[in-house]
């Protein structure tokens, strides 16, 4: 079943040595480029002489079995090794066969988030400031770096809107689920009566696009200044250095008012708008396989309602896994990484199924 598997394992002899020559270590671009295929094939080899190791242990024992003439104790002990060896091949098996499902090639990549205020007025945004304070908190953890690129805010503190960037290894990978609406129910500090409110927001997670990936024509560009708005800020109001940028083919508009310079408020807003062309052009990939999108664990889109956050009952639900848990303000402090493992897990068994089931279909 896994023959080919050789391939991966002289590759990565050849990564080994290649990381080790001085044209390679001069070369940044290149010395980045094959270290990322290093660390991917790496688990695969492993897992591999893993498995292949299994299998001699099992042959070694097989042919000690069947020798004649040893002793009872020896006979016990090629049995024992007989049977482990076969257990150790069975996990192997099966984890090979993870590692092996085609990997996202945007899972290395930095991520942009967008939230939104939805339905609910202040509520929502004073919840979307909850969810920037819990994927900033998780970033943290990770020892990823968080930047906010802008910023709209309300008076009571909340963010009619908020786009970010976090930069770390696997970001996306880890944060790519989050993408739909997120609801919130409980007593919003408005409320005199104490009754249990429900609002929304919603979540875009984008993954960053480098410049070589996503050409833009300046021509295509309509860029615009304007004073900065929003709660607070010394210099509200008073510069004209908030930027909006407008994609004329695509229509897609992009703001940035979080710097006092107009340049690196033009910088951010361009990475926003890179991003989002970039994904457009993924939606449009994706939307042409359709057992793809059948086999993950959401769709991505925005308007589907993925996630509640009841504190009343200190409980967090995600509806495409049926995932409950009752410890809503260790999750609120960026302690996701339990609801993120298990999303990744039935995105895999998914993907897994569907390759089976394809598999199946091509023996009819």
């Amino acid at each position: 079943m896994f023959e080919n598997l050789e391939v991966f394992e002289k590759r990565y002899e050849e990564l080994n040595q290649k990381l080790y020559d001085p044209s390679v270590l001069t070369n940044q671009s290149l010395y980045t480029e094959l270290m990322k295929e290093h660390k991917t094939i790496t688990p695969i080899v492993e897992k591999y002489r893993e498995y292949t190791k299994a299998c001699n242990s099992l042959q070694e024992a097989r042919e000690l079995m069947d020798e004649g003439g040893i002793d009872k104790d020896l006979k016990e002990m090629a049995e024992e090794e007989f049977q482990q060896a076969r257990a150790d091949i069975d996990r192997c098996t099966d984890e090979l066969k993870i590692l092996l499902l085609p990997r996202d090639p945007n899972d290395d990549r930095n991520v942009i988030v967008e939230i939104r205020g939805g339905a609910g007025g202040e509520e929502a945004a004073l919840f979307s400031a909850v969810l920037f304070r819990m994927y900033s908190m998780y970033a943290e953890t990770k020892g990823w770096k968080t930047e906010i690129l802008n910023l709209n805010e309300t008076e009571l503190g909340g963010y009619k809107e908020i786009s970010f960037m976090i930069t770390g290894d696997g970001a996306y990978s880890r944060l790519k689920y989050e993408s739909g609406v997120h609801r919130v129910q409980r007593v919003p500090e408005t409320e005199t009566q104490g009754r249990v409110h429900t609002s929304t927001a919603t979540v875009a997670v984008l993954p960053e696009a480098d410049e070589v990936e996503v050409e833009i024509n300046p021509k295509d560009l309509q860029i615009d200044t304007f004073r900065s708005s929003g709660a607070g800020g010394q210099h509200i109001n008073k510069t004209s250095s908030a930027i909006r940028i407008t994609h004329l083919p695509t229509g897609t508009v992009v703001e940035c008012q979080d710097e006092r310079s107009q340049y690196k408020n033009k910088d951010k807003a361009m990475k926003v708008l890179r991003s989002r062309l970039y994904e457009a052009e993924l939606e449009k990939h994706d939307a042409k396989i359709a057992s793809d999108r059948k086999s993950q664990v959401g769709t991505g889109d925005r308007s589907e309602r993925i996630r509640t956050y009841n504190y009343p009952q200190g409980r967090l639900t995600d509806h495409r896994i049926g995932l409950t848990i009752y410890r809503l303000d260790d999750i609120l402090n960026g302690n996701i990484e339990e609801v993120i493992d298990a999303l990744i897990t039935a995105d895999r068994a998914a993907k897994l199924q569907n390759t089976i089931d394809n598999q199946s279909e091509e023996r009819d």
